[in-house]
């Protein structure tokens, strides 16, 4: 089998098919998740917290003196703990709706009935045996 039918024949399967998918919604609902974290739970929590803003958060490394983030990384190395916490934020909330799908997908799985019992193994002679003798002599 040639090198490009052995590729035709992965990459045509279901199984690859399903996984470009997934990725490809898997993006676009990041960057929902993305808008959601930035756009709304963000300025909420930064309310808060007295005004907090967390995309400005930082921590000057090389000793400049600016007030925004941007301003700071133009000037030198900053720590930006505010870029992480939204980031951490974001896959906490990323992580809990794909648990809530998952959970879902589940429920709607049809449970496989349970399989039927094993027939019982059929009796030794020997046994078969002896009964018939139990029996007999109980006939007498």
């Amino acid at each position: 089998m040639g090198m490009m039918s052995e590729f035709k024949d992965f990459a045509l399967k279901g199984n690859v098919m399903d996984l470009a998918v997934g990725v490809i919604i898997g993006g676009a609902f990041g960057k929902i998740v993305d808008s959601a974290v930035g756009d709304v739970i963000m300025p909420i929590v930064g309310k808060i917290f007295g005004g907090l803003d967390f995309s400005n958060a930082f921590i000057p490394l090389a000793g400049q003196t600016a007030t925004t983030l941007v301003e700071a990384k133009k000037a030198g190395a900053v720590l930006a703990y505010g870029n992480f916490i939204t980031i951490a934020i974001n896959f906490i909330i990323l992580a809990w709706i794909i648990f809530i799908m998952v959970k879902g997908m589940n429920r709607l799985k049809k449970a496989e009935p349970p399989a039927p019992p094993a027939p019982p193994a059929p009796t030794p002679e020997d046994v078969v045996l002896l009964r018939e003798i139990r029996d007999a002599l109980k006939k007498r």
